[in-house]
């Protein structure tokens, strides 16, 4: 995400000439706003710092995103809420939809955050990416991901020690078997790797 600062001029130039002649807006991720389905939405804090070190952080920003999603219609399969960036499995129709209920939330709890450390205009958000899932196997194995993601980044040593999780709801209602199964069947192996958020 942040390599372009790293490149050249001439590098700069010709990274935003193919933008430009594949019609991609300058600088953020293309969104293609009149696909169906289901979409993995990752956002990242600005220069990942980690704004939600808490885990009263984490809940109150999963609970902001909640009550967006339900007012917008939005439906939730899988979600994890990290120190320096969210990852949502969601339903969009069209995808369009989620851009105004992650504003709102960006900007309620980026000024909350400001607030509480009395800084003004300080960033806390980067802009969101989304992927399209393509079929029942990308669905699941995005799911397991997800669940996976605290265990990834060393936060704890099982999926099932981070709170902030969808999968505590999947152990409810579906159970440990379940879990194990889908995690069989759809393993994670280098998902990911190579156009998530610098190693996420």
């Amino acid at each position: 995400m942040y390599n372009y600062r790293k490149l050249t001029p001439e590098q700069k130039a010709e990274v935003l000439n193919d933008r430009i002649f594949k019609g991609y807006p300058l600088h953020e991720p293309p969104h293609l706003h009149k696909v169906e389905g289901w979409f993995l939405i990752t956002s990242a804090t600005y220069e990942h710092q980690p704004h939600f070190h808490s885990e009263e952080h984490r809940l109150w920003l999963l609970d902001e995103l909640f009550k967006e999603l339900h007012l917008a219609g939005i439906t939730c399969s899988g979600w994890i809420v990290l120190p320096n960036h969210y990852h949502l499995l969601v339903e969009c129709n069209p995808l369009s939809i989620i851009s105004e209920p992650l504003r709102r939330v960006h900007a309620r709890t980026a000024h909350e955050l400001n607030s509480l450390a009395g800084i003004t205009k300080r960033r806390i958000w980067y802009r969101f990416t989304d992927r399209a899932m393509r079929n029942d196997r990308h669905y699941y194995t995005t799911l397991n991901y997800i669940h996976y993601n605290p265990t990834k980044h060393g936060y704890v040593e099982k999926p099932l020690d981070w709170t902030c999780s969808s999968v505590h709801w999947y152990l409810e209602h579906f159970g440990i078997e379940w879990l194990r199964d889908s995690w069989r069947q759809y393993p994670v192996r280098d998902y990911g790797k190579g156009w998530d958020w610098e190693n996420d």
